[in-house]
């Protein structure tokens, strides 16, 4: 059996060792994974931030040497003796050999500059060491041709067939610039800066966000600079990296969903000099997956202890459960009232040798003294009800007290005598009635005569704009009513009703059905929201004194006589509430009939 204190241990203990090592486990690889997230993070960005400056390094010697020969005097004076065609071939040919070794030692002064030609539309190449070349063929060259219709400067890695002096034929990326001219598409000179691959490669290779991933080095374009593949990053991250070229940040990090529906971490940074961009891709799993291995053997653990535990819990519940057994049977018969029987059935304390003695020593005491509790508490019951009643019962609106005193004010400035006197005698009249406590049960004649007054206040006060009636059906002679049910409910008719009304009409309807009394309130309001209905028809809810005593919000008046009723007719009461088709609430509340003042309070039970 599910609920003896055996099978409870036992499944409290596996349920502790399940809790602990289950949250330990989820709590020790969460903590481990966003700890191993946020230095993997921040040392891939700090390591990215490095090899920007070293890239802006090297941009920037690359730079200085397209500058100086693109300044100097030298490709000044090569360009002018080739331009002039009356210098002879010999002087043309000493000039190209002087911009030549300008051009070597242009080359020699920078460390990571592989070489630097210059290509002329006529065909000829100037080259480092003594290299002097007519072959036009590189005038079909894409990259010489894309320079002079788009202005691309920047080369990604490539080989160039022919230049093999220094970079061996090895990839080299290159910087393009015209030489006598700004303009890329008047230029008749156009000077080719080249760094080897392995220059921007080979620290790049030394940045790794994990054991399979790549950072790739992109341009503005989002095409990869050096020798890697633009489609091992993957459609997602080529859209993602779109976005991001164009977004104010300058670095960071984003979470993406590859095809297979894993997860990968995209770590990016912009490089201000030239726009271009690093950009690395690794899965998520494979960032983690020693915490995979280590959840893994928790969980193996986990099992292994429950295993134990339940053989411990069973050899540690069999000594004390089998003297408790007895105990619950007590309890059992004390639950249903039998107090002599839950004596019989105890143990002897004689018999228990351990801390259960003082257990059922103590329930055997417990018992003698509950009867005598269950008196007094029974006595004490009926006197908190009583308390909670008149709470109920005092708790009125002040509002219609101010609202009819500014009525008579109004009246009197107006000198509306006739209308004046009315309203005051109406409210005597109703104060009168409110200060009498000594009995919560009136004739219903009386109640109703406090509400005609109320109603005659409020005609009063509105004039033609409240049209509002009473009906009555059956024999309603000599019946009795617990005070101040209808007010409330009229009150909350014709606030609501004027809310979203010009005119507020209200139906007020009293007959007898049997052994039953049904009072109707219904109005053109706007309605009652169904949560409100609901919680109110609700007994559970609308027997909650504490909470109505408490409550400010707009239903406290209907409240206030729900609970009323319930605490005086108990489950002989009934409510009704229900919205129109198109507008308005109808209220029925449905009493038991009293027919005479000094019957005693019926039986609620």
């Amino acid at each position: 059996m599910f609920f003896s204190l055996k099978s409870r241990l036992i499944a409290f203990i596996v349920a502790l060792f399940v809790l602990s090592f289950g949250t330990l486990s989820f709590l020790l690889f969460t903590e481990s994974r966003t700890v191993i997230r946020s230095y993997i993070e921040s040392s891939a960005l700090e390591k990215m931030e490095e090899y920007g400056s070293y890239v802006d390094m090297v941009q920037m010697q690359i730079y200085d040497v397209a500058s100086l020969v693109f300044n100097s005097d030298t490709a000044k004076n090569w360009d002018n003796a080739i331009r002039d065609p009356q210098l002879p071939e010999g002087e043309k040919m000493l000039a190209n050999l002087a911009m030549s070794r300008f051009l070597t030692q242009a080359t020699n002064s920078y460390t990571s500059i592989s070489d630097v030609s210059i290509y002329r539309r006529s065909g000829l190449r100037i080259g480092g060491e003594n290299q002097v070349e007519s072959d036009p063929a590189f005038l079909q060259e894409s990259w010489y041709t894309n320079f002079f219709a788009s202005g691309d400067r920047w080369l990604p890695a490539h080989t160039d067939q022919h230049e093999r002096v220094r970079d061996h034929g090895n990839p080299v990326v290159s910087l393009l610039m015209p030489i006598g001219t700004f303009h890329h598409a008047t230029a008749q000179n156009v000077m080719k800066v080249n760094v080897s691959e392995s220059y921007f490669l080979e620290p790049l290779s030394r940045i790794h966000l994990a054991k399979n991933s790549t950072i790739f080095l992109l341009n503005e374009q989002g095409s990869p600079i050096l020798s890697q593949q633009a489609h091992e990053l993957g459609a997602g991250a080529l859209s993602e990296i779109d976005g991001i070229r164009n977004s104010p940040l300058k670095s960071g990090v984003v979470y993406l969903t590859n095809d297979e529906g894993q997860r990968d971490i995209l770590v990016y940074k912009k490089l201000g000099r030239t726009g271009w961009m690093l950009a690395g891709l690794a899965p998520e799993k494979e960032l983690y997956s020693s915490l995979h291995k280590l959840q893994s053997t928790i969980l193996v653990v986990t099992v292994v202890l429950i295993l134990v535990s339940l053989f411990a819990a069973a050899w540690l519940s069999y000594g004390v459960t089998k003297p408790l057994t007895r105990l619950v049977l007590a309890m059992r018969q004390v639950q249903r009232g039998a107090f002599d029987q839950a004596e019989s059935v105890l143990p002897p304390d004689k018999n228990v040798k351990s801390e259960v003695s003082y257990v059922i020593s103590t329930f055997r005491y417990m018992v003698s003294r509950l009867r005598q509790h269950i008196q007094n508490e029974f006595e004490l019951k009926l006197l908190r009800q009583q308390a909670e009643y008149k709470a109920l019962l005092m708790q009125i609106n002040p509002h219609f007290m101010f609202n009819t005193l500014e009525l008579v004010s109004s009246l009197a400035i107006q000198r509306r005598t006739d209308d004046t006197v009315q309203v005051i005698e109406d409210l005597g009249k109703m104060m009168r009635f409110s200060m009498n406590t000594c009995d919560d049960r009136v004739p219903l004649a009386e109640e109703l005569a406090y509400v005609r007054r109320y109603i005659s206040i409020l005609q009063t006060r509105f004039g033609h704009k409240l049209d509002i009636s009473i009906h009555e059906e059956g024999r309603l002679d000599s019946l009795m009513i617990i005070k101040f049910i209808l007010q409330p409910l009229i009150e909350n008719a014709v606030k609501y009703s004027f809310q979203h009304q010009t005119t507020a009409q209200v139906g007020i309807r009293i007959r007898r059905q049997g052994n039953r009394l049904h009072l109707h309130v219904a109005d053109n309001g706007p309605g009652m929201p169904p949560e409100i209905i609901r919680k109110l028809q609700d007994p559970a809810a609308a027997s909650q004194l504490e909470p109505i005593l408490r409550s400010e919000s707009w239903h406290i008046g209907l409240g206030n006589v729900i609970a009323r009723c319930r605490l005086h007719y108990g489950d002989l009461f009934a409510v009704h509430i229900r919205n129109g088709t198109e507008a308005g609430t109808c209220i029925e509340l449905i009493l038991p009939v009293q027919e005479e003042y000094h019957v005693q309070r019926i039986d609620r039970r």
